[in-house]
């Protein structure tokens, strides 16, 4: 009995895990449909942060830097030349890349999202493995050696006034 409901465990186990995935997978390419230009330029200012201000994006700070910042996307989303990452580049371009929010996901900088996930995917791995062997060593059976230790230490208990 113990054996069928731990392939049944582990079958429910993985069922969720690909459900889980397919959800994310669904939610992180679903389309919201076509972007109006406020919207476009609502999106690249999220992304951008203020030259002058402190962890402030450019669609927050009123800063005069930032004013420019958005003026410039809204030029070039009205002109309808460029796409959102083009745009952001240019602006990288002009202002370095102190300017960006969320690092790209290419190159080196792909870096900083891949480590703590790859770190957490370890630890998880690394803890599984070690309950697992901490739960098959330890069979539940008293090695003789052990009853005779436990038996000394209780006569020598006994023996104490």
């Amino acid at each position: 009995m113990n054996a069928a409901f731990n392939v049944k465990s582990r079958w429910s186990w993985l069922v969720m895990l690909l459900i889980a995935t397919g959800l994310l997978l669904v939610g992180g390419m679903r389309d919201t449909g076509p972007l109006t230009q406020q919207d476009r330029i609502d999106l690249i200012t999220k992304h951008l942060a203020c030259p002058t201000c402190q962890g402030e994006s450019v669609y927050v700070s009123r800063a005069p830097s930032a004013e420019a910042i958005r003026s410039e996307v809204a030029r070039q989303v009205a002109a309808s030349v460029r796409t959102n990452d083009e745009i952001i580049g240019y602006i990288e371009q002009r202002f370095g890349g102190q300017v960006l929010l969320v690092p790209r996901s290419t190159g080196l900088e792909v870096l900083v999202w891949a480590l703590p996930v790859v770190a957490l995917v370890c630890a998880v791995a690394a803890l599984a493995f070690s309950f697992r062997r901490w739960r098959t060593v330890s069979g539940g059976e008293i090695s003789q050696e052990d009853a005779r230790l436990v038996a000394d230490a209780l006569n020598n208990q006994d023996d104490r006034p």
